[in-house]
């Protein structure tokens, strides 16, 4: 048997079945969030600040697009959380220096309760539907 003939699949019409459609794709565009959810997915983007700015950047990413409340808050909380996250990693790093690596450990605990207490109040706010200011924000990115 050939090689071909083994590698063979045979055609619906070749068994009487009906043809199968040809794959399309997906949509190049996204449909847009509805209220709803442009203010879940906004409201995530704060609460996010948690974990620094990758849930945020995220979020930016992918749905800035898709909702205007989204697309505003996400930016607003990549702008508040990105030099913090920084700051905290540049400051873990220092806290494995013998003798004032203590000081330094406390002082990336409190840029961390910092931000998560911020990122708390402004998810609250922005589930409320009211958009968040942060006081402290460079908010370079625009």
């Amino acid at each position: 048997m050939s090689n071909t003939r083994q590698n063979h699949h045979p055609r619906p019409e070749e068994h009487g079945g009906a043809q199968r459609p040809v794959y399309q794709g997906a949509p190049a565009n996204a449909l847009p969030l509805t209220a709803s959810e442009d203010r879940q997915w906004a409201t995530l983007a704060h609460f996010g600040g948690i974990l620094a700015f990758v849930p945020s950047l995220i979020i930016y990413l992918v749905f800035r697009d898709r909702g205007p409340f989204t697309a505003q808050e996400s930016k607003e909380a990549l702008n508040f959380t990105l030099p913090p996250s920084i700051a905290a990693l540049t400051v873990w790093a220092l806290s494995f220096i013998p003798e004032i690596g203590g000081f330094f450990a406390v002082l990336n605990a409190m840029i961390w309760v910092y931000v998560a207490v911020s990122s708390v109040i402004a998810g609250i706010e922005c589930n409320r539907g009211r958009p968040y200011r942060y006081p402290l924000n460079l908010r370079r990115i625009q």
